[in-house]
């Protein structure tokens, strides 16, 4: 994992985005914010599991149901079943140790 900080390349209203094998973040203080890395961690881990490209096409895919099923782009990204486990787990910073294999389908 390397951390790149950014101010450019994360889409306002954020302040991380994980791109396999970057974490980026809007400010260089979020370098210690334990839950905001422990949150792109989980999206780490579901990208190597997915084998990288299928996780963004899925990714993609989802949102775009979502969007249709919300009519709200940001109630889309919250429903995301990979953004639903890592919301639902960033603050269990053991979580990654036990996390079973493709833990984000039940948050489907």
């Amino acid at each position: 994992m390397f951390i790149v900080v950014s101010r450019y390349f994360i889409p306002k209203g954020f302040r991380g985005l994980t791109v396999f094998p970057f974490v980026f973040i809007k400010f260089d203080g979020d370098r210690n914010n334990k839950v905001l890395i422990h949150h792109e961690k989980i999206h780490l881990r579901q990208q190597k599991e997915m084998l990288i490209l299928p996780f963004y096409i899925w990714y993609g895919i989802e949102y775009t149901y979502r969007l249709f099923q919300y009519q709200n782009r940001n109630a889309a990204y919250q429903n995301i079943s990979f953004e639903r486990e890592a919301y639902a787990k960033e603050a269990d910073l053991d979580y990654l140790k036990n996390r079973s294999f493709f833990a984000f389908l039940k948050f489907l």
